[in-house]
């Protein structure tokens, strides 16, 4: 009830249980706090924060537009409605190494397990989009040693993205992905990579873990866990598949209304208001101090 009463501390010991595990860690991206109820039901590991997907919650496209304050804020929300560990994305970290600093800072306080942040030019793009300008590896190393030396917590997760395979292709790409887990950074995610060829050379270049970002329409194939991991993966995200399948429904919903004059025909793909109470467990709150607060949920069925 209210939040998780599991405390940041302990979602960071969890996921770093989790990269050291032998099997392979799903990270499904939320869109909103709700949405973790439903990742955390069906049993995956933890959740990942998109900054792609938090940028498009506002209207604006994933170039670098949103702050800090904006990223922490929603984050902590998310964050702090499950149980799981979160992951977020803090782009290239809101500026130069001691804006990097601060944005590890903000991000541990907001409770968040971990975050990773990006060698692309500041503004950045979206990773698997053409066109992106990649800082040099001086730079690059520079932030994840200041995101290092900033945490307070040890277990909070430092992981640098690479962008450098679009670029300069996959030699490079391991050539600066080693520059930056010797900078301290404690996974590497490897964006848009070719083939499941490529992340094996990618992990048995590393002494650490890292992560497969399998998002939809984008540069990589839609591997499967079992392919993943026997490429010596560490951890997926699915970064936009929630918010793509909802802003599907409500595309669908909306078209429903406008050409029928009625909802009806799209009320059996919808979360019914019982399923909808469960999520939000209203019996919960009305369990808490029936002496202080008290409700009555009301027997409805199920619809």
């Amino acid at each position: 009830m209210l939040y998780t009463t599991v405390t940041p501390a302990e979602k960071r010991e969890r996921f770093r249980e989790l990269l050291a595990a032998p099997e392979i860690a799903r990270f499904p991206g939320a869109f909103t706090p709700l949405s973790t109820k439903l990742i955390q039901e069906q049993g995956f590991e933890g959740v990942y924060i998109s900054g792609g997907v938090l940028a498009n919650e506002l209207g604006l496209p994933d170039i670098g537009l949103t702050t800090l304050t904006e990223v922490a804020t929603r984050a902590g929300q998310i964050a702090r409605s499950t149980d799981l560990p979160c992951l977020v994305d803090a782009d290239t970290g809101f500026g130069e190494p001691m804006n990097v600093a601060r944005t590890v800072q903000e991000l541990e306080d907001a409770g968040l397990a971990g975050c990773h942040i990006e060698d692309q030019f500041n503004p950045k793009r979206c990773g698997h989009l053409d066109g992106k300008n990649v800082v040099d590896t001086a730079t690059a190393t520079k932030r994840i040693k200041a995101a290092v030396e900033a945490r307070r917590d040890p277990n909070f997760v430092v992981m640098a993205r690479t962008d450098l395979r679009g670029v300069d292709g996959l030699d490079a790409a391991i050539d600066r992905a080693k520059a930056l887990a010797d900078a301290g950074a404690d996974v590497i995610f490897p964006e848009a990579m070719a083939d499941l060829l490529e992340f094996e050379r990618m992990a048995e270049a590393l002494d650490v873990p890292i992560l497969a970002n399998m998002t939809e329409f984008g540069k990589s194939q839609l591997f499967t866990t079992q392919q993943l991991h026997g490429a010596g993966v560490s951890m997926i995200i699915y970064p936009v598949s929630l918010q793509r399948q909802a802003l599907g429904a409500m595309e669908r919903l909306l078209t429903t209304i406008r050409e029928d004059g009625t909802q009806q025909a799209q009320v059996e793909n919808m979360l019914t208001r019982k399923r909808l109470y469960e999520l939000v467990d209203y019996n919960g709150y009305n369990q808490f101090d029936s002496g202080v607060f008290n409700f009555e949920v009301p027997e409805t069925p199920d619809a």
